[in-house]
């Protein structure tokens, strides 16, 4: 909700979040890619993953100009951001070789799931949402 030309904390936390997935996972991978890239040797998966992120992000970034009108996109992002860092966190407990994403991606899903969820509880709150 955008009040005199300022930005909600919900508005900002979704252009936060939105341009990290858009322009920060892939580079992530490259750079700690024990922490963001799953699996062992060459896969396909991760261009597809980028790819699905990289839209999501971008969706979010537009939905941070009307919060009000995008609830069952970020709520989706929430929901499915606990569900993708909870099989990750079994994987991760499960496969030695994957335990570096319970300090890299699984703790991120988690904070952007917890971030987004409160705001928009608060923003249900304190406004007409």
């Amino acid at each position: 909700m955008e009040t005199r030309g300022k930005r909600s904390h919900l508005q900002i936390a979704l252009i936060g979040f939105g341009a990290a997935m858009t322009f920060g996972f892939y580079p992530l991978t490259v750079l700690w890619p024990s922490g963001w890239e799953w699996g062992h040797g060459s896969s396909h998966y991760i261009h597809m993953i980028v790819g699905i992120y990289a839209v999501l992000g971008l969706f979010l970034i537009r939905a941070s100009r009307r919060p009000a009108d995008h609830q069952s996109l970020i709520w989706f992002t929430v929901w499915s951001s606990v569900v993708h860092a909870g099989i990750m966190t079994v994987q991760a407990i499960q496969d030695p070789m994957e335990r570096m994403h319970l300090i890299g991606d699984i703790p991120a899903l988690y904070i952007a799931a917890t971030v987004l969820a409160l705001l928009m509880r608060r923003e249900r709150t304190t406004s007409n949402f």
